[in-house]
């Protein structure tokens, strides 16, 4: 459950994207066929989720150049619109009221996190556009009765880190955690997926010791992890996003604070960036859950990873490939229906399809939802491995806890 500060982002920024919302739904469908299709997004480019917003926005690239690459839309080419919303709500609310509005274009895509998807859903609600969001899994997300908003990915955030959870209370008693910690910043999607993980350890007998949500501004994490350290938790469930999950993991460095086990949201899925922030070496045995698996088999992933690699050179984030995903599924709503004139249309198809995307199979409730469940990704010897579900995992064996000082 969301709390009270969270609530007010929440009613604020619905209140302000209905106030500057506008009629006008998408560019003009008389518009000739030899134009592109214009498509539009803001990103945190700058600001507070400027890393997953940044690699979001190289998601979208490679799906707009591979889209190209194979003859466009519906035989038009896509041309993506993207503006900078600073991660802030105000300035992402009049972001997409100017794509719908002023820079008229045909079709939207979503931004990164629950925070500024909850207002930018308002608006592509009002303008009855179909909104396929990459990243946003909060739970109040889909308590709104809306009819146009997707979320491509697995699962909510409530329920990201099921099977993490599961996996940990099925464990023998002797080697479970029998105490357990839960930091979280003040996010509507990483305090959901904390919570959730909460309820099935409680569930298990895993007592709480300490939980704290902490502000989105927080830089100086040391009160709270000597506050932790205090409690002596076996394992620490931490909501991040990217610098505070850097923050916290430096900060428990500083203390000397190394409980056996170590889960953080989003934070370790961001590759290269995590490692060199806290150091390759500090990596070993996190684990966290992930949307999406470089070695994955699944439809299209392999043109997609080598794509990647030659635009932007190595393997891609997680929110690159959310970022594709959402791409693939605003795709494959245009070319089931044929035509970007009624995007009603487009929404309903989704709600009576499923579609194959490199994330997997996706499918959704008629809420806009997913259903299904995420991968669990663990750091050993200084890169990330896929540890469950088993059938799924690359590793032949799971990292017995953190071992900060052995990522190499």
């Amino acid at each position: 459950m969301m709390n009270a500060s969270t609530s007010r982002w929440k009613i604020l920024a619905v209140m302000s994207s209905l106030a500057l919302g506008v009629a006008a739904c998408g560019g003009d469908p008389e518009a000739s066929s030899d134009e592109p299709i214009r498509i539009g997004t803001s990103l945190p480019l700058t600001g507070e989720f400027s890393q997953p917003g940044k690699a979001a926005q190289e998601g979208y690239q490679v799906w707009q150049e591979m889209v190209n690459e194979d003859g466009g839309l519906l035989g038009r080419d896509v041309e993506l619109v993207v503006k900078d919303d600073a991660s802030n709500q105000n300035t992402i609310v009049s972001d997409y009221n100017a794509l719908i509005s002023q820079d008229e274009v045909d079709l939207l895509l979503g931004t990164f996190s629950s925070l500024l998807n909850l207002p930018a859903s308002a608006v592509a609600e009002r303008n009855q556009m179909l909104f396929v969001e990459p990243a946003g899994g909060s739970p109040e997300m889909f308590s709104r009765d809306f009819k146009h908003l997707f979320f491509s990915q697995q699962a909510t955030a409530d329920k990201q880190g099921k099977v993490f959870a599961e996996w940990v209370a099925g464990l023998p008693e002797d080697e479970r955690p029998k105490t357990a910690a839960y930091p979280t910043i003040d996010d509507p999607f990483a305090a959901p997926s904390v919570k959730g993980i909460q309820e099935i350890l409680e569930g298990a007998g895993v007592e709480t010791v300490y939980e704290e949500t902490y502000a989105i501004d927080t830089k100086n994490f040391d009160t709270i992890v000597n506050g932790m350290k205090a409690k002596s938790p076996e394992l620490v469930v931490h909501g991040a996003v990217f610098e505070d999950g850097v923050g916290v993991v430096r900060a428990m460095r500083k203390a000397n604070f190394r409980p056996d086990w170590l889960y953080q949201t989003t934070a370790p899925s961001l590759g290269k960036q995590y490692a060199d922030a806290i150091g390759a070496e500090n990596t070993e045995g996190i684990m966290f859950a992930i949307s999406h698996a470089p070695q994955a088999a699944t439809p299209g992933n392999e043109e997609f990873v080598a794509k990647y690699e030659e635009m932007f050179g190595g393997l891609p984030p997680e929110d690159a490939a959310d970022a594709f995903a959402a791409g693939e599924v605003l795709q494959a709503a245009v070319e089931g229906v044929g035509s970007i004139d009624d995007q009603t249309a487009l929404a309903d198809w989704l709600r009576d399809n499923s579609v194959q995307t490199i994330l997997g199979e996706l499918q959704w409730n008629d809420d806009g939802s997913p259903i299904g469940d995420f991968l669990v990704g663990q750091w050993q010897g200084g890169g990330v491995e896929f540890i469950l579900p088993e059938e799924l995992a690359t590793a032949d064996e799971i990292v017995d806890g953190w071992r900060p000082g052995e990522g190499q």
